[in-house]
């Protein structure tokens, strides 16, 4: 099977609200919810893709001719490329019943696991998601990331207890779920945390933890205050608040607030291609996060599917760095890119 073939049967079984567009701009799907689409007017999935656009790469192949090494680690484990699979709920509501949470994560963690990657799996109102969740990781020798929704204490404290039973070598909170619907009128009250009630969290966990959602300076050292051992600059693909800025506009910014403090930055939204994963580790990200496209791969080609994507992430970001003269990824950096104003 070739790529565009995952794509052509991702649209036979996706649902009637996802396009399983070869370009994933956030242009067909808009402000379709239930669906891929951005909240309010639209826009922010749409403009997170944009803005990656507006940075060039600065070519340079006066350099020696040797082999590129993508690889990274993280979190003392190692990738083949500074990718990972984003968390995804309710996949048959927004994308079709061919599978549910649970059997949708289940194929996500072993195909990425199988490609060399990991995948953050996703969260929902149905206790079992979790479980099913930290079951497929367990299998994975503990390759995956579950991230968990900001619900009252004591439930995120249960599922930290689940991922702790699966040996995950790291968990999240995606922080911004804040704004989902579901979340708002939790009894007990689930949202928005301190960074006195992040400490407690990070102090429960038994693996560094990485809060996402973060879109400003003040937020970042926030969480590094709380003791997050990284971050996702993210806005959630615009699904939580309309009008944010693209979270390429302010990876810049946050980076260099953090340098220094030891906190990863990993970064997601609009990325879709290895050429703009250079181009947020050239911003200073230590590694990206691809959440729509592994829909598509999933629905299109289970397993196999996951794998072509991820090879062809791969093939990108091997050329751009060789076009550019570098030749591991520790060698990215701003100077090999150019933002257009």
């Amino acid at each position: 099977m070739e790529y565009e073939e995952v794509i052509v049967n991702a649209r036979k079984n996706i649902g009637k609200y996802c396009k399983s567009c070869l370009v994933c701009n956030g242009v067909a799907c808009k402000n379709q919810i239930p669906g891929p689409g951005a909240k309010g007017i639209g826009d922010n999935a749409i403009r997170n893709y944009e803005a990656w656009q507006k940075i060039k790469l600065n070519m340079d192949t006066i350099s020696t001719n040797e082999k590129v090494d993508t690889s990274i680690s993280i979190f003392d484990k190692c990738f083949r490329i500074p990718v990972f699979a984003g968390p995804v709920g309710a996949v048959n509501l927004h994308y079709g019943e061919a599978y549910n949470d649970s059997s949708y994560n289940q194929v996500l963690v072993k195909g990425c696991l199988d490609a060399g990657i990991a995948a953050f799996t996703g969260d929902g109102t149905n206790k079992d998601v979790m479980v099913h969740a930290t079951e497929a990781i367990k299998a994975a020798d503990g390759i995956g990331v579950p991230t968990i929704k900001p619900w009252s204490n004591d439930i995120v404290f249960e599922k930290l207890d689940m991922a702790k039973g699966a040996s995950t070598f790291a968990v999240a909170m995606d922080i911004d779920a804040a704004g989902l619907p579901f979340l708002k009128n939790c009894k007990p009250p689930a949202g928005s945390k301190t960074v006195e009630e992040l400490k407690r969290i990070v102090e429960k966990c038994h693996a560094p933890f990485i809060v996402k959602g973060v879109l400003t300076v003040k937020g970042a050292l926030k969480a590094k205050e709380a003791g997050a051992a990284a971050i996702v600059v993210s806005n959630h693909g615009g699904r939580v608040l309309d009008q944010c800025p693209a979270t390429a506009e302010v990876l810049g910014e946050i980076v260099d607030a953090l340098n220094g403090s030891g906190v990863k930055i990993l970064v997601d939204g609009g990325i879709r291609t290895g050429v703009q994963v250079f181009k947020a580790l050239a911003l200073g990200a230590d590694a990206v996060i691809i959440a729509r496209p592994f829909v598509s791969a999933v629905y299109g080609g289970a397993e196999e599917g996951i794998k072509l994507l991820v090879d062809k992430l791969a093939a990108e970001l091997e050329d751009t760095m060789a076009m550019c003269g570098v030749h591991s990824i520790a060698e990215i950096t701003r100077d090999t890119i150019r933002i257009l104003k």
